[in-house]
């Protein structure tokens, strides 16, 4: 008979895998890529081959402490490569490092260094209206990863030249990318969670605005009290020559495409739909406008026998974190697998008792512990989602309160970590342009970790909102929120 996987763990067709210390040998991949990033982070040698190799090397360690067979093993390494939730990112990465690319030869980023020189908004000042626009742009379009991508090829190299400090406005990035996730009615973490819970998409988000805002306040202040505070470039004997070589307002035109992608993504559209139109339109300019040419937007080098161009640049810039993507998704399915995860809730579980705010504080715990593990937050999301149901219902905690205590842990936590899929992509893309921009500096996934300021306070707000209970609801009589228990009133 097939050993089935216990209540809130995962499986390979039914079946669990087996490892020889236990469950907590299904975290061992996991662990190791962690320390592996660590380490490479230390050295200054942490880039995606790097962390691709460090993924390997603990995906194979866990073959040699699992007690079934390499098949079996390889089955499970397979479903979590194969998730649906790794599609949806690469999916995101190719069209918004698409639309960025091609933004950035049609001149936008020299236009938006001329918006900065002509207004005077520069240093702190603009690493806040970073915040700002890219958390607008990623509640617009649902997707955090593509906001990241957007936002730190189009606004960092204007920010590092107006004399923002570069880790901070990076974190300013990171933390309006992670508010988009968090917020936005079309995330796929919004859509999770909600789904998961068995409620609306719409009530979710209207109860999750204040915790969303409330942390946006405290980001808010901290990056206009910290955000200008590093080397300005602006300040240097040649900043003025840079400026002047990369200050341009013919570019600004493109920012029609930019506003067409807002509104299509405001009226509901999907992020492909929207920023597909994007594409089409500011490759039409660019074009029309004489702003470059059509072989700058993508290129068929008959003599080289290769492509290139914007497109092949915003598509090629990102294979490589694609590949890491799937191995991080491999190595966190494997946690769900080898029944780590049921271990975990049955002990958290024992511990909670009858008081709804250890409850609510199991449920922040597991979240935040899951999101460590699995660095990708719609995967950490969809394995924690069954224990926040299963002892939400136990205490008639409102579903929209359980949607959004798990979705703003997972949304802040893929952004926050030093291995997190948003700060690795951060990375990636910065480190990408350094040709391009002379003028930028090589960061590394230490550097930026703790300047995304927004997801380290939702994570907190969310651990006050559990440990006070501020604005929990309950399941009322006819399933609408209450603030008192109907089941602990005495009829």
């Amino acid at each position: 008979m097939k050993d089935k996987v216990a209540n809130g763990g995962g499986s390979v067709n039914g079946e669990k895998l087996n490892f020889r210390v236990g469950p907590i040998g299904s975290a061992l991949p996991m662990v190791f890529f962690i320390i592996w990033a660590i380490v490479c982070s230390m050295f200054d040698i942490a880039n995606e081959q790097s962390l691709i190799v460090g993924a390997v090397i603990g995906l194979g360690l866990g073959l040699f402490v699992c007690k079934d067979s390499p098949d079996k093993y390889l089955k499970a390494v397979t479903v979590g490569m194969t998730q649906s939730i790794a599609a949806v990112a690469i999916i995101a990465w190719f069209w918004a490092g698409t639309f960025a690319s091609i933004l950035q030869t049609g001149g936008l980023v020299d236009g938006l260094v001329w918006i900065g020189v002509s207004t005077g908004v520069s240093g702190s000042l603009f690493t806040a209206l970073t915040f700002i626009l890219s958390a607008t742009f990623g509640t617009a379009v649902g997707t955090g990863y593509g906001t990241l991508v957007s936002f730190t090829m189009l606004m960092y190299p204007v920010g590092v030249l107006m004399g923002s400090d570069p880790l901070v406005l990076m974190g300013a990035i990171l933390s309006g990318s992670a508010f988009g996730d968090n917020l936005a009615p079309v995330s796929d973490t919004t859509i999770i969670s909600a789904a998961t819970q068995e409620t609306d998409i719409m009530g979710v988000v209207r109860t999750r605005f204040k915790y969303s805002v409330t942390a946006g306040i405290i980001a808010l202040i901290l990056f206009f009290i910290l955000g200008g505070t590093g080397n300005k470039i602006n300040s240097t004997t040649n900043a003025m020559d840079l400026i002047g070589k990369y200050a341009d307002p013919k570019g600004l035109i493109l920012l029609i495409s930019f506003t067409l992608v807002l509104v299509l993504a405001f009226k509901g559209h999907n992020l492909i739909f929207s920023i597909s139109w994007g594409i089409i339109t500011a490759s039409i300019i660019i074009v029309a406008f004489g702003l470059g040419k059509f072989k700058d937007i993508l290129y068929f080098d008959l003599q080289e026998h290769k492509l290139s161009g914007a497109v092949v640049d915003g598509i090629g810039g990102y294979l490589h974190m694609c590949v890491l993507l799937l191995l991080i998704m491999a190595a966190g399915y494997l946690v769900t697998a080898g029944n780590l995860m049921a271990v975990m809730e049955n002990r958290i579980r024992n511990r909670v008792g009858g008081s709804v705010k250890k409850a609510e504080f199991a449920v922040w715990l597991i979240v935040s512990v899951l999101n460590s593990l699995m660095s990708v937050n719609a995967a950490a999301e969809i394995t924690a989602a069954p224990f926040v149901k299963s002892i939400g219902e136990e205490f008639n905690i409102h579903p929209y309160r359980r949607a959004n205590m798990l979705d703003a842990i997972t949304a802040a936590g893929g952004f926050i970590l030093p291995w997190s899929g948003g700060v690795l992509l951060a990375v990636t893309v910065v480190n990408g342009m350094l040709d391009k921009y002379p003028f930028l500096k090589p960061i590394k996934t230490g550097d930026i970790w703790l300047y995304a300021f927004h997801g380290w306070a939702l994570v907190a707000v969310m651990l006050f909102a559990a440990l006070t209970s501020w604005d929990l609801k309950y399941i009322g009589k006819e399933g609408e929120p209450v603030k008192i228990d109907p089941k602990a009133v005495k009829q």
